[in-house]
């Protein structure tokens, strides 16, 4: 009988920890107000006429109906189509993000340029920040990655010249995913009497998360580059899509299986945060999907998969599987973030969305808006530094990021949101 009074009880908990997170969700649902000097800012998006780009663009003019938003791109035909479904207040822009003179054209009178034109993976320049900097305007990138970023942030004193401020590795992950550790850290050092010791990244995508063609060069690229993680304060490599690990990632998702991939964000946190444990893991959907990855690893060499125009080939090859696939895997995207401190204070993040393809444009507009309310200062930062995205404008970045999740939480114990708890014990809702 104490064994069914204790699982009547956990039961019971489980359900309120749900109800609780199906409530938040549809809190999240409702908009923030923009501040009253973002309206009529103009906003470039380059890659516009691509998925991310897209998606974000639709997400700004939602959010901010008066927001000018220019669709940067090579593609006219789909330009005029993401025009059309924006209204009176978009244009379309030929843009080629390599024409130096091009870009700086169409970034004279904006307020704030989005590069969503990846991949960022084996890019050898920073074009379109240089050509920000020179038309001091406002930079937001979606990189998510490691060389670029810190490429990106070696502009830092150009930008401060310039008086321009600029964000690398935004977008939904890394981006916020990167202030979501932020703010588990912020609260930790409030909360708990121990130090830091380990903060780990999992990420799970259904499929490409309907991405397409640029997610999936994007993981083909990264399964080239050794793992870089830090473990107790030592940076270590390590194979890519290896360490698989089982996580819970909670109401919506449940248990996914997970491997080590080289993210900048791994970089980022542990520098700017001061975390001696960091690594960042990666799993999607259909478990084969996997398995390819695993044998793409083995099979072809790491010289292939530093090629851009050969993971392109094989990006096209594999592309109508992949979309044939997509239909029936979905595109659900989740996000965990998990702290722990030396005494035993573990806090962790959920953030679980139906479709990647409209939650990375909530999660991109959210940071431009951000940007154009004026919480980043002069300079090129990550999301996670306050210089990037002020503390105080964190909390409305998340909400405005987090609309229509099916769960978003933040600093709780890992027990009370996992779909299956570890851990039972009193002050259960501390």
């Amino acid at each position: 009988m104490a064994s069914l009074g204790m699982y009547s009880w956990t039961t019971g908990i489980k359900k309120r920890v749900f109800v609780r997170a199906a409530n938040l969700a549809k809190e999240n649902e409702k908009r923030v107000e923009v501040a009253e000097k973002v309206r009529n800012s103009k906003a470039v998006i380059l890659g516009g006429t691509g998925r991310v780009g897209g998606s974000t663009a639709i997400a700004l003019s939602k959010l901010c109906p008066d927001l000018n938003i220019v669709i940067a791109g090579r593609n006219r035909e789909k330009g005029a189509a993401m025009v059309s479904k924006l209204g009176k207040n978009a244009e379309f822009a030929e843009v080629n993000i390599d024409d130096r003179e091009a870009l700086e054209a169409n970034l004279t009178d904006a307020d704030i340029v989005v590069h969503a034109a990846g991949p960022f993976q084996q890019s050898e320049n920073c074009k379109v920040l240089e050509a920000a900097i020179g038309t001091k305007t406002a930079y937001l990138d979606i990189c998510d990655d490691t060389s670029y970023a810190t490429r990106a942030k070696s502009y830092m004193n150009m930008a401060l010249e310039a008086n321009i401020p600029a964000i690398t590795t935004a977008g939904i992950y890394p981006g916020v995913s990167n202030v979501m550790a932020a703010e588990l850290v912020r609260t930790a050092k409030l909360e708990s009497e121990g130090e830091l010791e380990r903060l780990r990244f999992y990420y799970y995508t259904a499929g490409t998360g309907g991405a397409g063609p640029t997610i999936l060069a994007t993981s083909f690229l990264l399964l080239g580059e050794d793992v870089i993680a830090y473990n107790k304060g030592e940076k270590i490599k390590l194979t890519p899509y290896s360490g698989m690990l089982s996580i819970d990632f909670g109401m919506g998702i449940g248990k996914k299986d997970v491997y080590l991939l080289n993210l900048p964000e791994v970089k980022s946190v542990h520098e700017v945060l001061g975390v001696p444990t960091v690594s960042a893991r990666f799993g999607t959907d259909p478990f084969f999907w996997n398995w390819g990855m695993i044998a793409m690893r083995n099979l072809l060499p790491q010289e292939f998969l530093r090629d851009r125009s050969k993971v392109q080939q094989l990006v096209q090859l594999f592309d109508p599987v992949v979309r044939a696939v997509d239909g029936t895997a979905g595109e659900a995207v989740s996000m965990r973030v998990d702290l722990e401190c030396s005494d035993g204070h573990n806090r962790i993040g959920i953030f679980s969305h139906k479709r990647l393809s409209r939650s990375v444009g909530i999660s991109t507009a959210a940071f431009v808006l951000a940007m154009l309310e004026g919480s980043t200062k002069p300079g090129v930062w990550f999301p996670e530094e306050p210089e990037g995205i002020a503390v105080e404008a964190r909390e409305v970045l998340l909400q405005r990021a987090s609309e229509g999740t099916i769960n978003f939480i933040l600093n709780k114990a890992p027990w009370m949101v996992e779909t299956n708890p570890k851990e039972l014990g009193f002050g259960i809702y501390s």
